[in-house]
């Protein structure tokens, strides 16, 4: 497979490892009734600190326990106002430091610090997924093929569901070349199984019409459409299908030549209809005009019965429709009253992101969280479905308190906002027959334009538009109004802890004193267990942490004095803290090997023999 190479590579290939560990410190809780000066116990995050330090951090609770993952990172148009600042020892990245990146033309390494950026991040992402979970990246054009190319060299191409094109600017963007790029991507990638991906659902309409079974609406004609419909195409296809009133049915088509249908013998819904002609709907249609077949001018013809409300289909992959950033922008000053954040995402956008992972209480992790539309999403999912899905966010910027956090509290509690409505106030079409009327028609839309002001925030001047109606487009004068109202958006509920990035665990190869034992023991678990710490077993022995496949664990520290596991501690164990194996970790040992062994006792030192993630 072919393989992006940039400066720096070679050194943030395995960046991620030399991160140091950091732990979370909780600053507060938030929920409907407001701050609390304790934990209210809530699975939902929100880390102000740097995300790849973030990120290390939530392995020893999340490692292969995310769900879903978003991210919106910087699309490196030079615009963003980023800077590298990861500590890689490299003489070259080391230059980088500090420096805004510039733009295209100005700053000829701008693409490799945003990959030597990524990388590392991608990799810990990489291992927070679940084996079933999906990740989706938002990014245009600047940086869209070097991240299919390392998303392709951590996660495998074998693993790419789609690089979906997303309408972003429904006017079709600024007018930069020849052709207007209005979209954006959303790439996505799985770890390989894909079993817990929803499929999408859409109504079906109403069904209106009933039989003996029940209601049911018309469907597809069973007839192939459309290109390669003929006959010779697919030869199997072309057999008789008796109607209710006995008559053999052939697929014929409009044009009296011979065609197929959709479905083959073997397939269940055709298997039924030829066995109960009531199975599908059917009804007498002509054939084109002066077209007959063995002298009828008519047959009959078989429609699918559909009975399901909602039918699931695959979901696809050029997203139209699920909200623009202009969208997301009014969304960000309804919450806040002005624009807090300059490049927001649809919640719409999100909440199909989101719902394409079926477990209700899935994990989400958005690791450039901006103005926590993520959060916005997840909390709206669980309104309408009543799910329990959980937020993970992490946001760099100083304004994670102020708009990350603080978005998402409105958003809990409700706030008031705008809406704004379009009103047509004047349409006149403009016909052959009523062309020569133009200006009589002009003037009165001028006239309904100049009664209208003051009524409205905004009236436009009379314009001609085109309005299409099935193929043929249509002129139009026309005069529109906007309005604003002022309305209540109730709150979703729910709640969040917020946390900063803390201390290293280990300051040059020592385990750091400013951190709290628990958070330590914490790691301590994960490192060995790869599962969280269980409810403190401190009843059982002070420095028991807890049993997991037969292996009793213990943790002997105290940060101001030394610890030692000799005779003295062996004797302390009691019967309830033993099994089969045990494994100590202390400052120093004074038991023999052979001690050791006779006891089924590994010993781990501190901090030599602390596992580094």
């Amino acid at each position: 497979m072919p393989e992006l190479t940039w400066v720096g590579k070679a050194k943030v290939v395995t960046h991620h490892l030399d991160v140091p560990f950091r732990v979370l410190n909780r600053q507060y809780s938030f929920d409907e009734s407001g701050q609390h000066e304790g934990d209210n116990g809530s699975p939902n995050m929100i880390i102000h600190g740097d995300n790849l330090e973030a990120l290390k951090a939530l392995l020893p609770q999340y490692e292969g326990l995310i769900d879903c993952i978003y991210i919106d990172p910087p699309y490196n148009t030079g615009n963003e106002s980023w800077i590298y600042n990861d500590n890689v020892n490299d003489p070259q990245i080391k230059k980088w430091l500090g420096d805004v990146v510039g733009k295209e033309g100005e700053d000829l390494s701008r693409h490799d610090k945003w990959l030597s950026m990524m990388y590392p991040r991608l990799r810990l992402l990489h291992k927070l997924l679940s084996p079933t979970g999906v990740i989706f990246i938002s990014i245009d054009d600047n940086e869209f093929a070097n991240l299919g190319q390392i998303m392709n060299e951590i996660f495998g191409a074998s693993n790419r569901l789609a690089y979906a094109p997303v309408r972003s600017e429904p006017s079709g963007g600024k007018d930069k070349t020849a052709l207007r790029t209005g979209h954006e991507y959303l790439l996505v990638y799985t770890k390989g199984d894909q079993s817990a991906l929803a499929r999408e659902e859409k109504a079906t309409g109403l069904l209106d019409l009933n039989d003996t079974i029940g209601p049911y609406k018309k469907g597809r004609e069973l007839r192939k459409w459309g290109a390669t419909s003929d006959r010779s195409d697919r030869l199997t296809l072309w057999f008789p299908i008796t109607a209710p009133n006995g008559t053999q049915v052939l697929p014929f088509k409009n044009d009296g030549t011979e065609g197929y249908w959709r479905w083959s013998t073997a397939h269940s819904g055709m298997a039924r209809l030829l066995e109960d002609p009531d199975f599908a709907h059917w009804e007498l249609a002509p054939y084109d005009s002066g077209v007959s077949v063995n002298g009828q001018f008519e047959r009959w013809v078989p429609y699918e019965k559909v009975r399901d409300v909602t039918r699931a289909f695959g979901w696809n992959t050029w997203l139209d429709g699920y909200g623009t950033n202009a969208d997301a922008t009014s969304v960000i000053k309804a919450i806040f009253g002005s624009k807090k954040f300059d490049t927001p995402k649809p919640v719409s956008l999100i909440e199909w992101v989101v719902a394409l992972t079926s477990n209700p209480n899935a994990i989400v992790l958005d690791s450039f969280a901006g103005s926590a539309t993520t959060a916005h999403a997840v909390l709206n999912m669980n309104k309408k479905d009543g799910g329990n899905r959980s937020f993970i966010l992490v946001e760099l910027g100083d304004y994670a308190e102020t708009v990350t956090a603080e978005r998402v509290r409105r958003v809990i509690d409700g706030f008031s906002g705008e809406s704004t409505e379009v009103a047509i106030l004047f349409e006149q079409k403009l016909t052959l027959a009523n062309l020569e009327k133009a200006p009589e028609i002009l003037s009165a839309a001028a006239k309904v334009a100049d009664d209208a002001k003051g009524k409205y925030i905004k009236v436009s001047r009379p314009r001609v538009v085109t309005k299409v109606t099935g193929k043929r487009g249509q002129p139009f004068v026309q005069v529109v109004a906007t309005q604003t109202h002022d309305h209540e958006v109730p709150g979703t509920g729910g709640s969040f802890s917020f946390y900063e990035v803390g201390e290293p665990l280990l300051v040059d190869g020592i385990l750091n004193t400013a951190v709290p034992v628990d958070q330590v023991r914490e790691y301590i678990w994960f490192t060995e267990t790869q599962t969280p710490l269980p409810p403190s077993g401190v009843e059982k022995h002070p420095f028991y942490m807890g049993t997991h496949r037969d292996t009793v664990y213990h943790f002997i520290y105290e940060p101001d004095k030394t610890t030692n596991l000799g005779r003295k501690y062996v004797t302390s164990l009691t019967p309830s803290v033993t099994s089969d194996a045990l494994v100590i970790y202390a400052d120093t040992c004074t038991l023999s090997s052979q001690e050791l062994s006779a006891l089924n006792i590994t010993f781990k030192k501190i901090p030599r023999d602390i596992t580094r993630l």
